[in-house]
């Protein structure tokens, strides 16, 4: 089992900044990916970025450039650095880890991001 703790969402101006946490603990593998997915209110769940365990990352088109993610695999942790935040970005914003081609797939319970313009 694996459990995903989320913290640093919230209210924010546009153009601000917020920097959300995930915290991984339970059964890890070495190899793995961990991501940060987003849900906006009647709109299906979308991608915003992942990060493999050796580091390579991959981005949605509209975060490139303004969110950036990270890992630290000693405390199989992932952040998401986002700034210049826009009304857009509003959202329920979830983290995953997961090994591709695998049932490992975990999610955590999701952080309520808001920007306010």
């Amino acid at each position: 089992q694996v459990q995903l703790v989320e913290s640093g969402g919230g209210l924010v101006q546009a153009g601000g900044s917020l920097r959300l946490s995930c915290a991984a603990s339970g059964i890890i593998f070495s190899y793995n990916v961990m991501g940060w997915y987003r849900q906006a209110n009647g709109k299906q769940r979308e991608l915003v970025a992942t990060i493999t365990s050796g580091g390579r990352t991959t981005y949605a088109d509209s975060m490139k450039g303004r969110f950036t993610i990270s890992r630290d695999n000693a405390k199989n942790t992932v952040y998401l650095q986002m700034n210049s935040l826009k009304p857009e970005d509003t959202a329920v914003y979830y983290c995953n880890v997961e090994r591709p081609g695998t049932s490992y797939i975990y999610w955590g319970q999701g952080t309520q991001v808001t920007v306010s313009s």
